[in-house]
This record gives C-alpha cells, sequence and structure tokens, in this order.
C-alpha cells in the first residue's frame, strides 16, 4: 500500500510535534508538503523536515499535483483560524485532523459538523491523552465495571504561564484564543476526563484573572455532576509554579490516578485497590514498554481509520462534547448559575462565545484593577 501523503497547515511550533508523529509511521504516511502564511517560516519547516515541497497556497495545496489531493490536512493554526481552514479542506474534499480547541466557540464547531455532514468528509480532534495504554486501560476496567462504580473524581491542570508568554498577539483574547487555561490548556485534561467517565449532567463554576493582564480568566474552578451521580472537581490553572497535569478517579473498589504534564506513560498511573477489593489489582497490568500517550498515537490509530474507512479519532462530534462543558464552565462562573448539559444552544449567549455575557473583570480596563476584578 502507498503511503498516506499529508499537508501541514501552519508550520509553527506545534506543527513540528505533527510531523514527528508522521514520521514515527514512515512506512505508511509521509508529510508532503507545507503551507504558511509566511513563507521563510514554510521554507525552514520543509528544510528542517526532509518535505518535498512548500507554498502559502493553500487552494493550490488542496488541489494538489499529478497524483491528486493529499489524504489529510493538518491544522496547526492559532484556533481562530482553524474552522474557516478546516472547512476549505472539507470543500476540497480533504479530511482533517484539527489541533485543539477545534473552534473558538460551540456555535463555529455546529457550523463545521453540518459543513462535514453536507461534504460526507470528517473532522478529527487532536486530543492525544486518550491514546497511551494507561488510558485505554483504565477505559476499559470503568466501562466492564470491574472496578465497581466511579463515586469521586478530580481533574487539574495547573501550569505556569509567565507574563511575556501572552505577548504573542493571539493569547489570552477572547476573539481569537477563544478563551484562557479552561479552553486552551486544561481542554485535554477535561477530554480525557469524559472519554473515561461519560457524559456530564450539570456544573458550577468560577473563575478569575488572579495574576495575569489578559481579556481571559487565569484560574477557573469547577463542581460537576456526572451523568451517573460521580460527584467531581475541575481545576485549571496558569499561575501554578508547580505545574501537574493529574486525574484521580475513586471507585467502589479501587483509586486510578495519573500524574504528569504533558504526557504520560505507564509509570505515571498509580492504581490502588480499596480494603477488601485487593483482588481487582489483577486487572491493573502496567507495561513498561508502552509508548508515552502523544501525537504519535493518535496519528496510528487515525491511520488505522483511513486504512478501514471508519469515523476518524477523536470524532468532531466527541470533540463538541468536550466543548460543551468548557463552555458551560465559562457560562456559570460569568452567570453565578448552575448550568445543565444541553442548555447552550443557538441563541444562548454562550453558544456563540465563550465569554457569553462577558467576563466579569472586562467591565473594567485591563490596567485598572478594582474590587470586582479579581486579580
Amino acid at each position: 500500500m502507498s503511503r498516506r501523503r499529508t499537508l501541514m497547515i501552519g508550520t509553527g511550533a506545534i506543527a513540528g510535534a505533527h510531523a514527528g508523529a508522521v514520521a514515527a509511521h514512515a512506512d505508511r504516511a509521509v508529510v508532503g508538503h507545507g503551507v504558511d502564511l509566511d513563507a521563510g517560516r514554510a521554507q525552514g519547516f520543509a528544510e528542517q523536515h526532509g518535505l518535498a515541497s512548500w507554498g502559502t497556497d493553500l487552494a493550490a495545496a488542496l488541489a494538489g499535483g499529478e497524483d491528486g489531493p493529499p489524504d489529510l490536512a493538518h491544522i496547526c493554526t492559532p484556533p481562530g483560524s482553524h474552522v474557516p481552514l478546516a472547512v476549505q479542506c472539507l470543500e476540497a474534499g480533504v479530511p482533517v485532523l484539527l489541533e485543539k480547541p477545534p473552534a473558538l466557540s460551540l456555535a463555529e464547531v455546529d457550523e463545521l459538523l453540518a459543513v462535514s455532514e453536507r461534504t460526507g468528509v470528517d473532522v478529527a480532534v487532536v486530543f492525544q491523552h486518550r491514546f497511551g495504554a494507561g488510558a485505554e486501560r483504565a477505559r476499559r476496567l470503568l466501562a466492564d465495571g470491574v472496578l465497581g462504580r466511579p463515586l469521586v473524581a478530580t481533574c487539574h491542570t495547573l501550569w505556569f504561564r509567565d507574563p511575556e508568554y501572552f505577548a504573542v498577539p493571539w493569547r489570552g483574547r477572547w476573539e481569537v484564543e477563544g478563551g484562557g487555561p479552561t479552553m486552551g490548556h486544561g481542554i485535554h485534561q477535561i477530554d480525557l476526563f469524559l472519554a473515561l467517565l461519560g457524559p456530564w449532567e450539570e456544573v458550577s463554576a468560577m473563575a478569575g484573572r488572579q495574576a495575569r493582564d489578559t481579556e481571559t480568566e487565569d484560574v477557573s474552578t469547577a463542581l460537576v455532576r456526572f451523568a451517573d451521580g460521580t460527584l467531581a472537581t475541575i481545576v485549571n490553572s496558569l499561575v501554578s509554579p508547580r505545574q501537574t497535569s493529574s486525574l484521580r478517579i475513586d471507585t467502589e473498589h479501587a483509586t486510578l490516578e495519573v500524574d504528569h504534564l504533558y504526557g504520560y506513560t505507564d509509570a505515571d498511573w498509580t492504581f490502588t485497590p480499596a480494603p477488601g477489593s485487593e483482588q481487582v489489582a489483577e486487572h491493573w497490568v502496567p507495561d513498561p514498554d508502552a509508548p508515552s500517550s502523544s501525537h504519535t498515537g493518535q496519528v496510528g490509530v487515525l491511520l488505522d481509520a483511513l486504512d478501514a474507512g471508519t469515523p476518524l479519532p477523536v470524532t468532531l462530534r466527541e470533540a463538541r462534547d468536550t466543548l460543551e462543558l468548557v463552555a458551560a464552565i465559562y457560562a456559570s462562573a460569568f452567570t453565578g448559575r448552575t448550568v445543565r448539559r444541553g442548555e447552550i444552544g443557538p441563541g444562548h449567549p454562550f453558544h456563540s462565545r465563550m465569554d457569553g455575557t462577558g467576563a466579569p473583570w472586562m467591565t473594567t480596563t485591563t490596567t485598572t484593577t478594582t474590587e470586582g476584578d479579581h486579580r
């Protein structure tokens, strides 16, 4: 079988992870072309990763040459450009692997879903933490009921970004990034959380701008009730000097935990049987040789799906479920109300923008601290 030809749209930092993931499956796929608005950046990326060609014209790249259009487009641009670029790919008949967050709002995701369904062309979203041995084992054990009913859980993304990080023009702005750590950083752990625990039911949240001079939040906290009754907390931060990404799920018979930063191995997982349930430990058998969670793992499963003609992982509709919880966290935090799943639809202020009715601190200027500014 010939190798799948992939197109890299956007050749900045995250594109390197995508190129590395494709290279790890070099017998099955190759990055054939890179496109960027900055010709110099595209050329440098092509030289670094051994691409056959590069350019600034996306329409020409999607049309392809003698071999026809590419088999897959990786979209690795800032969040505000994700949907229009993805729509252009779908209209050209090219499936998409879309970096997170997939869109700036639920309305944009719904627009992209409609185009995908009309064209019959798939969009997959990068949520690479689903694709590690520990998460796959945990999901299987929870789904099979081996560990009993989940009772309580935590999901924490506690990272640190200094003020200089936000000097990049599109960071920390609602209209181009869509949100702060809840949207752009913690969304990875939130997605894995939902993949393990299933649908959520209601959320009550708070958000604040504690230390960074941005439009968006730099901290959020949420209490979540899942459909099966599990009670959980979700915390997202960009002001935490000791950085960690962690999940913990306490079930009737065991505690499952993973503590890592940007990717986990099996060694980062901990399994603790409940007293009297020691026998369940036989179901948790770590694999020291298992690869870490990464773009490489997701690209491998995606190539399998392309070969089999099945939906690409993670589907856009699954990603919408994750984005809906993010929107609900913002809606609850900014209105002071509990928000239920399914409540945010067309016409709802948080359907078209993640800041909906407006972040409380944006009632003043970003350079003035007042009692309501929460910085």
